[in-house]
């Protein structure tokens, strides 16, 4: 039936051409971004997922910045161990040398001594990285407090977030605690038994020039050959040298607590890159456009656009031939 008030051709073509334009825009839209799912009306499920994921990539990018704070920090107080592990040595040979020396001999020693003394805590106070020192702390009570590294953020399968740390164990590895009271002074300038080298709690200070006793007590930070116009008795200079001993092997064990931490770091740091770029594979896997598909899908609705076009030219052109229909 030929009607001037319905084409129905027209109309056919007409949502044929709709149709098309759709799918020119939505094409060209991912091909403009990039994404095949850019927004929440694209693919819900996909959308709420590549969100979520970019959200922990970029917690992931903050714990990568701290991890590398931490190795810093860390590094920083291993540098200042190592140091003083070096200058303590020293003091172990002072030691030996002033072993059966004259009082004159051991006077001189002794300056010595007091020198690397003072750089012993001078390496501490500058092991400093962004306010945290682990060799020279100050604890008002108790023991000191940890340092905690950042070194994870989790997501478990309730959507429930945790963050996971790296702890250092500060109250093992500190040199000197100035702190009130502390639970124990660190590795230099706490008191030890000059028979065994091991801590106590209670000072017991020798008399200088005397044999040594069994309760005579040292520190590294403060032990003397020679004060006064009195030298150290060789008894209590080998005293002396049990106790260096043993605060050497405390602080061989710190560096050994020190160098473990920072090689858990740095492994923590190539997971999380690892991590990161998975994360980032698996969000382009859901929601990257496939721009060959993309390019090929926009050349055939380019080639449908016209055709309809073209179509809904012909159908609007039918009425015309209704006109005919009236003609003498």
């Amino acid at each position: 039936m030929a009607s001037i008030m319905t084409n129905a051709s027209a109309l056919t073509a007409l949502q044929s051409l709709n149709a098309t334009q759709k799918n020119l825009d939505t094409t060209q839209a991912r091909i403009s971004t990039g994404y095949r799912v850019s927004q929440a009306s694209d693919n819900a499920a996909y959308w709420s997922i590549a969100t979520t994921m970019r959200s922990d990539n970029q917690a992931m990018s903050t714990v990568s910045d701290a991890l590398g704070l931490g190795a810093s920090k860390v590094d920083t107080a291993y540098t200042g161990m190592d140091s003083a592990i070096t200058t303590i040595n020293q003091i172990q040979q002072k030691l030996t040398a002033s072993f059966g020396q004259t009082d004159a001999s051991k006077e001189k020693t002794q300056v010595e001594i007091a020198a690397l003394q003072k750089q012993l805590k001078a390496y501490a106070d500058g092991a400093t990285f962004s306010g945290t020192n682990m060799l020279s702390v100050s604890t008002a009570s108790g023991t000191a407090a940890d340092v905690k590294i950042v070194s994870a953020f989790n997501r478990g399968a309730t959507g429930a977030v945790s963050i996971s740390t790296i702890d250092v164990n500060v109250e093992t590895i500190k040199l000197y605690d100035a702190g009130a009271a502390p639970t124990a002074k660190g590795i230099l300038d706490t008191e030890r038994l000059g028979t065994t080298g091991a801590a106590v709690t209670t000072a017991s200070a020798p008399t200088l020039g005397a044999a040594a006793a069994a309760t005579d007590t040292y520190s590294v930070a403060a032990l003397k050959i020679f004060s006064g116009t009195t030298a150290a008795s060789d008894t209590q200079i080998q005293a002396m040298m049990n106790v260096v001993d043993a605060a050497l092997k405390d602080m061989t064990n710190a560096a050994t607590k020190l160098g473990a931490a920072k090689s858990s770091i740095n492994l923590q740091k190539t997971f999380t890159s690892s991590l990161m770029d998975s994360i980032d594979r698996g969000v382009g896997q859901l929601v990257d456009a496939d721009m060959n598909k993309e390019s090929t899908r926009l050349q055939a609705l380019q080639v449908q656009q016209q055709l309809g076009v073209q179509a809904l030219s012909i159908a609007n052109g039918s009425s015309q031939s209704i006109l005919s229909l009236f003609r003498g």
